[in-house]
């Protein structure tokens, strides 16, 4: 939904006003407010508007059309890779647009608008016995359709690969309803193959699903099953051209990990994975469409949880313990390293609580969920049995106090924060932050990146989400100066290579965005990347 911008910005602010109920924010000081997010990036945007439901984003699409003004969605502004920052009219759902439509609790179901906070969610589902998996360190700012924007993950999603659909937000998603630029509104989700038969091969209009029209119209021509959507019929079929054209490079270059994130997800539309056009526009970063509403899979919250923590003498070994532990199949399995141990050293950030800890220099954090302590603290234990038959066990400490079970995950939820402005140290930057490879190959792959941090003199921390093969990190970049900038697009290349070698993922978690959309041709190969501006151009050919 972006454009070349030569528009009468005056009028639009006012057409906007005369016509939506929510807030239009066009000031100066409320552009600058949204021009940046939590990366790298800034650009400020045409304007804000805030809407306050669902008919004041169709209007709001419908004017931006007809002016020709490109929209760009933001929830938190918790992303890292520019992706909420767009000289666009800024679509802020969060204020408004953030309720909790309904929770099916037998079915395991959550209908929610796209401005819903995850912590609002999950202290929903906690009572119910029921947690979404997916939750990024940022779980209190972040909203549901940034997550779905970014194809977002977080610490327990590995507990959604053992125990749900998957780790990442698209293998979460039951449905979506969903806004084109040009106003048909649809409900999206998994077809069958007779389903598809019948909606390519349907041309009658039932309903028209403009902005504009009724919302029985809308509603009429939008449901997963209504064949009888003319517009509907057009973008699957042109979707089957698509998958026909590319399902078998698709099936070739598409990274097998659990933590795939980078590019559209046009493996979505294979036949073994239902055509499930919901998952297909997760991730696609507000770059499609928009979201209106999103049905969102549950799964059952472990009543009582232990956790375990390991210490061993690098990050590179306790990376080699990852497959192992994973065949444990933990509900959480985490890592940090001694150079982010002792950045919160030096900004006295939990300064006593470190000493939990057991003695390393690299740490696993291992959380087990059961019906029971005993339950819970069985698994433990059973692995660290097993590691002790070992002959180079780790250190080990089963955590058996509440308050420092929350004080280690706190410990690790402030590694991004631990990690930038350290006293006396460069700073560090986002840019290469997330990438992903199988975690088969973690202990591997870490010592051949620290090889590669080592070659172009960067600084950095080793920490995340191990059990799933992602590396967070925050690299000295020297983002400030032209032969700083220069040295990292060089490095950039080369650690796409490197990734690319390990059939790994540009981004594990955080998506593309601005920071590394240009590398993709390095991990699709430029077939894949004319898929997916041939996919974009489907949803928004303008």
């Amino acid at each position: 939904m972006n454009a070349g911008i030569n528009i009468d910005v005056r009028a639009l602010e006012e057409k906007l006003r005369t016509n939506v109920r929510g807030e239009v924010r066009f000031s100066d000081g409320d552009r600058a407010l949204y021009s940046t997010d939590s990366s790298n990036y800034r650009q400020v945007p045409i304007g804000v508007l805030i809407p306050r439901d669902r008919s004041d984003v169709i209007t709001t699409v419908a004017i931006c059309r007809k002016f020709g003004a490109p929209i760009t969605c933001r929830g938190g502004g918790t992303s890292l890779a520019g992706q909420c920052c767009n000289v666009a009219v800024i679509l802020d759902f969060t204020k408004y647009m953030n309720r909790i439509i309904e929770i099916d609790v037998e079915a395991k179901l959550a209908r929610v608008e796209p401005g819903l906070v995850l912590d609002d969610l999950q202290n929903q589902l906690r009572s119910r016995g029921l947690v979404f998996g997916p939750d990024p360190a940022t779980h209190s700012h972040c909203a549901i359709g940034g997550m779905l924007g970014n194809n977002s993950c977080g610490v327990h999603s590995v507990m959604a690969e053992f125990y749900g659909g998957g780790a990442r937000m698209s293998d979460n998603v039951r449905e979506l309803e969903v806004l084109f630029y040009d106003g048909t509104i649809l409900r999206v989700g998994k077809t069958a193959d007779e389903e598809l038969k019948q909606i390519v091969a349907s041309a009658v209009v039932n309903g028209s699903s403009k902005a504009g029209s009724t919302e029985s119209d809308q509603r009429a021509g939008s449901g997963i099953h209504g064949a009888g959507c003319s517009r509907r019929a057009e973008i699957y079929r042109k979707l089957l051209d698509l998958r026909e054209k590319y399902g078998e490079l698709v099936r070739q270059r598409f990274p097998k990990i659990p933590r795939r994130v980078s590019g559209y997800n046009l493996d979505e539309l294979l036949p073994e994975h239902g055509f499930n056009v919901a998952r297909a526009l997760v991730g696609t970063e507000s770059t499609c469409v928009i979201i209106l509403e999103a049905t969102l899979e549950l799964i059952v919250n472990p009543r009582v949880r232990s956790l375990l923590v390991l210490g061993y003498p690098d990050i590179y070994r306790a990376g080699d313990h990852i497959p192992q532990i994973r065949k444990h199949k933990p509900i959480g399995l985490e890592g940090i390293d001694d150079v982010l141990v002792g950045a919160m050293k030096r900004k006295h950030i939990h300064p006593r609580d470190l000493e939990i800890l057991p003695k390393g220099n690299g740490w696993l954090l291992i959380e087990f969920g059961g019906n029971t302590k005993e339950e819970a603290d069985t698994l433990a234990q059973e692995l660290m049995a097993e590691l002790r038959k070992q002959s180079d066990p780790p250190t080990m400490r089963l955590i058996d106090d509440p308050s420092h079970e929350q004080v280690v995950w706190e410990i690790r939820d402030s590694g991004l924060g631990a990690s930038a402005r350290v006293p006396d140290e460069p700073d560090t930057w986002e840019g290469w932050e997330d990438a992903a490879v199988s975690p088969e190959d973690i202990g591997k792959y870490l010592r051949d990146f620290r090889a590669l941090l080592d070659k172009y003199g960067y600084l950095c921390t080793l920490y995340g989400h191990f059990g799933q093969g992602l590396v967070h990190t925050r690299i000295d970049f020297g983002l400030k100066t032209h032969a700083g900038i220069q040295k990292y697009l060089r490095f950039t290349e080369e650690a796409a290579q490197l990734i690319k070698r390990y059939g790994g993922s540009l981004s594990g978690e955080h998506g593309d965005g601005q920071s590394r959309g240009e590398l993709l041709p390095k991990m699709f190969g430029e077939e894949l990347v004319q898929a997916f501006r041939e996919f974009k151009e489907i949803w928004d050919p303008d």
